[in-house]
């Protein structure tokens, strides 16, 4: 068996495509997957399957909502040793002056193409900061997420790749709950 992270995007917020995590427990667990865990109201599932493609996951996820919930979300699935290897290297938790209640990780679907990246990096977003490394942007935004430029719209925008931001926190309890 092989621990996976699946990631919603956009359910609970706002009023709009609730959704209770005993619900999404109990959908996964009718997908097969076994030893469901949910992480906070916003779409964070740890979960064991044989292993299989993320891609093939994420649809099958995603169906099944449409099916049991009546609308479409995007939902990006991680083996468990990505999440891991993006906690571990992330590039500013070790730098000086750093607010680690101001870090997030945006997850993308796929590894962006380097015109794409080359093109955003040349761009100053200060006080905001982030770094790319293959399908992980690490961003310190010292302000708070909710007032930076570097949003999961942005990036899928500007890097033509899905896109979900979690908050360092999440990250690491979703980590620890691997048990990795």
């Amino acid at each position: 068996m092989t621990t996976y992270i699946a990631i919603l995007r956009g359910i609970n917020v706002s009023g709009h495509k609730m959704m209770k995590m005993e619900a999404l427990r109990r959908l996964c667990e009718a997908l097969g997957f076994k030893m469901v865990q949910t992480y906070i109201q916003s779409g964070n599932i740890i979960f064991n399957f044989s292993k299989a493609k993320s891609e093939e996951l994420e649809k099958k996820i995603a169906f099944k909502i449409l099916e049991e919930f009546k609308f479409e979300v995007p939902v990006l699935v991680m083996e468990a040793d990505e999440v891991i290897a993006a906690i571990k290297n992330n590039p500013f938790v070790n730098k000086k002056l750093i607010d680690l209640t101001k870090l997030h990780v945006t997850f993308l679907a796929e590894e962006p193409e380097q015109a794409a990246v080359s093109k955003i990096r040349s761009e100053d977003y200060a006080p905001d900061e982030f770094m790319i490394h293959g399908k992980t942007v690490y961003l310190y935004c010292p302000g708070g997420y909710g007032n930076t430029k570097l949003s999961n719209n942005f990036f899928e925008r500007t890097l033509k790749v899905m896109a979900t931001t979690r908050n360092w926190k999440t990250v690491n309890a979703l980590g620890s709950m691997t048990g990795l």
